[in-house]
Formats: structure tokens, sequence, C-alpha cells
């Protein structure tokens, strides 16, 4: 049996309330990212634990939500609106973090200190650290024990400027994460926008979008067999 902890954004958009404002208005995790790896989990030995910086509502990006999506995804609804706070978590009860991604974590996670020092643990003792599309916000900041970015040296993708340029969302985000891995030193590898694809460099497991949530979930469980 294997633990994995999940963390999850708590940020929803912007509340200015001004209707025109250069912002995003609706965010949080991607549905998809979320789902699909954590029902993967729950037919496997791996067992979860979803937290967030804040606790309890983990809201769900709008636009993942569909009349098309699989009925077994309303149940990972009601888990992201409960979950564990992240200061209330010991560490040292996991194998593994995942960060899904939404572009929420660009607005929390990607400046979260808490969540720095526990990636940047987890990666120096050899623990699993995975994310998905703009979930590798969440270790932006992450350091090796000689204080360079994890990201340095090794193959790792999310969520392209590409990507972001055809969802529009280019001048809105306060971060291109592409360009941020590619400063911080990562070998950067990107496929088509919307192809299916992960990038496994020793315990460093990263996707580029929400097509390859399902491949990223098998990833983890190569990676804890």
């Amino acid at each position: 049996m294997k633990n994995l902890l999940i963390i999850t954004t708590n940020y929803s958009g912007c509340e200015c309330g001004e209707p025109y404002c250069n912002c995003i208005q609706n965010t949080g995790v991607y549905l998809e990212e979320f789902a699909v790896p954590y029902l993967v989990f729950q037919k496997s030995d791996v067992k979860t634990v979803v937290a967030s910086p804040a606790g309890g509502l983990s809201p769900v990006d709008e636009n993942s939500m569909s009349c098309s999506n699989p009925e077994e995804w309303d149940d990972c609804i009601k888990v992201l609106r409960e979950t564990k706070k992240l200061s209330e978590i010991n560490p040292d009860e996991f194998d593994g973090v995942y960060f899904p991604g939404g572009h929420g974590p660009m607005f929390d996670l990607a400046e979260n200190q808490e969540v720095a020092e526990l990636v940047s643990r987890f990666y120096t003792e050899g623990k699993l650290v995975s994310a998905v599309c703009h979930g590798p916000a969440g270790l932006i900041n992450a350091k090796t024990p000689e204080g360079e970015s994890i990201f340095k040296g090794r193959r790792v993708t999310c969520f392209t400027n590409e990507e972001e340029g055809i969802v529009k969302l280019k001048e809105l985000v306060p971060f291109l994460l592409e360009t941020r891995i590619r400063e911080l030193g990562g070998n950067f590898i990107a496929e088509k926008p919307w192809a299916e694809h992960v990038e496994v460099d020793g315990n460093l497991i990263t996707g580029q979008n929400q097509n390859s949530a399902l491949l990223i979930a098998e990833k983890i469980l190569e990676f804890f067999k």
C-alpha cells in the first residue's frame, strides 16, 4: 500500500467585482485532471488524501464541467468540497505528491511557501513528485539541498505557451508556466497542443494537459511498483 498526497488549489478567480477587469474570473482545479487519476488510484492499492492550503473547498473550474462528463466524476466534486488543510498533514505518512492543474494553482500554489517546502522535502527524499497541466506551478519554488530548482536539468512538461495562447489566457495568467520552467533550467519538452504527453525523469513526473490525466495516473502507479 502506497500513500499519495493530492494537493489542490483554493483559488476560484478574481473577486474584484469589476465586470471588465483584466483577470481570470472563473478558475480552480480542472476536474478531469483530478477525477481521472483519483478514480484510477481508488481502484488500485494507492491510498489518497486530498489537501489544499486553506482546507475545505477546492473550487472546480466551470469550464471543466459538462453534462458529458462521466457520472462518477460527481463523487470527485464532493471530495473537492472537503479537502484537508495542508498544515495538518504529516508528510512522513506519504510516499509521494500529485498536483492536478487548472489555472488556480498559478495564483495560490505557485507562491505558497508551505507547498514549496513540502515538495522540496519529497524530492530530496526520493519520493514521487508529480503534476499535470498547470499543476507544476506548485513545484516552481521547490529546491534541491544545493539550493537549485528541482527542474534544473530534468525533463519536464506542462501546459505549453502555445496552448495558453489557444485558450486566450496568455495575458491573464500571472506568468507563463513553460517560460518559468525553462528559466529555472528545466529541459522542457512539448508535444503538439492537446497531445497526451507525460515526461518521467526519476521521481519527477509531469503531464502536459488535461488529455494526459490518465497517462500520468498510469505512470504514477508504475513508479510505485
